[in-house]
This record gives structure tokens, C-alpha cells and sequence, in this order.
């Protein structure tokens, strides 16, 4: 007796008419879409904007690696100033390993953000597939 009550409510839902139409359909997955393409447009902002951060940051570097030749050309350090010639010159290289290690961590930054935004697109383009997928059998 359970079983043919049970079957009959099974029956009754899979006879129920779907009264949505094809545009409110298409309006479900449009909000995500919409999210996907505003996710996608800001990674590849941040990708633009880490790219010139790096930039900077870099030429940054460099003026200052050039103002203490500068300062070392202009200044003839005597034998006595040898240190802190030195103590220069070796500020010169630890702002080039900073550099070296803003283009890594750019590149890292960059490659992650990169993956990101394969990511999103793939899921959009999964998405507007089947949204279309979805349109096509409605129109039928």
C-alpha cells in the first residue's frame, strides 16, 4: 500500500507541467556569468597592476643604485674612507638582490594570477555552454 501511495506521488511530480519560460531560465545562470566576467576583469587588473608595481619598484631601485655612483664619482675617498666605500658598494648589492627578488616574486605573483584567471574562464566558458546547451533544447 506504501509503495503504490509512494509510486503515485513519484508519477504526479514527473506529470506537473514546468511553467518557466525560456527567458526565466536564462536569467538564472546570467548572474553568475555576470560574476565571472567581473572576476575575470579584476585579475587581469591585478595582474597589470603588479606588473607595474614591479616596475616601479625596480626604477625605484636603480635611481638609488645610480645616485650612490653619483655619489661615489663626485667624492674622492681618501685611503681612511675606503670603508665606507665599501659599505656603499655593498649597498649597491643588496638593492640589486632586491631587485632579483621583486622580479621573482613578480613572476610567482603573476603565474598565480595567471591561473586564476584560466580558472575563471574555463568556468565561464563551462557555464555559457550550457546556458546555450540549455536555450536550444527550450527552443525545441
Amino acid at each position: 500500500m506504501e509503495i503504490e501511495a509512494s509510486n503515485k506521488f513519484i508519477a504526479e511530480e514527473h506529470e506537473k507541467p514546468w511553467n518557466t519560460s525560456t527567458e526565466e531560465i536564462k536569467e538564472l545562470g546570467k548572474e553568475k556569468i555576470e560574476s565571472l566576467k567581473e572576476e575575470i576583469e579584476e585579475i587581469e587588473n591585478l595582474i597589470s597592476e603588479r606588473q607595474s608595481l614591479s616596475k616601479s619598484i625596480f626604477l625605484e631601485a636603480e635611481k638609488v643604485k645610480m645616485e650612490i655612483n653619483n655619489f661615489l664619482a663626485e667624492t674622492h675617498v681618501a685611503v681612511d674612507g675606503n670603508r665606507d666605500k665599501v659599505a656603499l658598494k655593498q649597498k649597491q648589492v643588496e638593492i640589486s638582490e632586491l631587485q632579483l627578488n621583486e622580479k621573482i616574486n613578480c613572476w610567482q605573483d603573476i603565474a598565480k594570477l595567471k591561473q586564476e584567471l584560466r580558472e575563471c574562464k574555463k568556468e565561464l566558458a563551462g557555464r555559457q555552454g550550457r546556458m546555450e546547451m540549455l536555450g536550444k533544447i527550450l527552443e525545441e
